[in-house]
């Protein structure tokens, strides 16, 4: 059976599907333009019309329940008739909840309103889904985003550099691992997932210089954030009733938020949260967690040589912006801050040149050095940050 084929010179129908005379006057009092207005008492009477005298349909509005003859399954049953084009089907209902909300949206119902029904809602949403309801219902095309790739020459370079040194400095790793299984228990080398290019999700290989389950005291130890501001160390999540707004004005608040027996005000909520995610970096000043060895070996970088075998296998590069560990990653996912993905992942980079031994530096400083780096990195520019990473590791900050 054909599908049925309507006349483009005919005007635009909007099917009224058993509608009272109260919502009718409602609704015939909205603007829809050039589209006119057709009552159908039931879904047989519907279905034989559009059918027999291939009326120009473009929208339905049913008065129902979503779980009745005329709410969701009129909807179903007009899908699995393949005669009938794809048009935008509301409803309007006396009863509605999350649990209905869900079904209308799995089904396919355009849009759904609850009783009483404001006009201006639906004149909005019933116009702005038919015109646009084929571009809605047409299928997407995400637009690939175009992929760093490590230009031969730097790559060459890469290879070459960290293999070399490698070979020449084993002598030293083989000392390294006598002096520390010495002092502490547990491995020589660890690793920790890590964040690189493109948010690809490798492992990040380094010489242990804490001691064993370091990982398990650091929510402890947030009030040692380098990178915290000076209210940070003392935040904690706001459960008052009241906001500062309520209590100057001497009334209750109006938004509250409800887990269990607790409940938050939401302008509190909102900006505590606010006040706790805003640094994503993580950096303790003096943290009790390192050994005795890994002191001297994070202020002579010694901790990094391992690194050198994931530029070798092309995780990361010698020059590039840090790879995160994925509770940083997580938080810098807006397009301010996504730009430092879009670079190679390395060793050593701008924000480590140019920073170290001049003091504290923010989290939001750290990551906008990270994005110039992204925007004008070059291989004669990573040359550059190579010399100048000499002498900034014969300093004593530790970054």
């Amino acid at each position: 059976m054909s599908s049925i084929v309507a006349n483009a010179q005919e005007p635009g129908i909007i099917a009224l599907l058993n509608v009272d005379d109260a919502t009718y006057g409602l609704i015939s009092g909205c603007d829809f333009g050039s589209l006119e207005l057709m009552q159908f008492k039931n879904g047989v009477e519907l279905c034989t019309k559009w059918e027999k005298n291939r009326l120009n349909i473009l929208g339905i509005i049913s008065q129902s329940e979503v779980i009745a003859p005329l709410g969701v399954y009129m909807l179903e049953t007009l899908q699995k008739n393949k005669v009938f084009p794809d048009v935008p089907y509301f409803l309007i209902s006396n009863k509605l909840n999350d649990n209905l909300n869900r079904i209308c949206l799995k089904t396919g119902v355009a849009d759904v309103f609850k009783m009483p029904l404001r006009r201006d809602h639906l004149q909005r949403r019933v116009n702005f889904l038919v015109k646009n309801w084929k571009a809605l219902r047409g299928k997407v095309h995400a637009q690939k985003i175009p992929t760093y790739k490590t230009p031969p020459l730097k790559r060459i370079f890469d290879i070459l550099f960290s293999g070399s040194v490698l070979l020449a400095l084993s002598p030293l790793l083989l000392i390294l691992v006598i002096i520390m299984k010495l002092e502490s228990r547990g491995p020589i080398f660890y690793y920790s997932l890590r964040v690189g290019t493109g948010y690809r999700i490798f492992k990040f290989y380094k010489i242990r210089s804490m001691y064993v389950n370091a990982d398990q005291k650091l929510k402890d130890l947030k009030h040692l954030n380098q990178y915290a501001g000076k209210d940070d160390a003392a935040a904690a999540l706001d459960v008052s009733t009241l906001c500062d707004h309520c209590i100057k004005n001497g009334t209750s608040c109006t938004r509250l938020l409800y887990a269990d027996e607790i409940s938050w005000c939401e302008k509190n909520y909102i900006s505590t949260r606010k006040a706790l995610s805003e640094n994503a970096f993580i950096k303790l000043k003096n943290d009790p967690r390192v050994t005795k060895v890994g002191k001297v070996l994070r202020n002579t970088s010694i901790d990094e040589l391992p690194q050198l075998w994931n530029v070798l296998i092309g995780d990361m590069s010698i020059v590039g912006n840090r790879p995160l560990p994925l509770y940083e990653a997580e938080k810098l996912t807006t397009d301010k801050y996504a730009m430092r993905f879009m670079a190679p992942a390395g060793i050593t980079g701008l924000w480590q040149v140019e920073k170290r031994g001049k003091g504290d530096m923010s989290s939001e400083e750290r990551m906008m050095l990270d994005n110039a780096y992204a925007e004008t990195h070059s291989f004669r520019n990573d040359i550059k940050l190579i010399l100048k990473t000499i002498p900034a590791l014969l300093q004593k900050e530790n970054v």
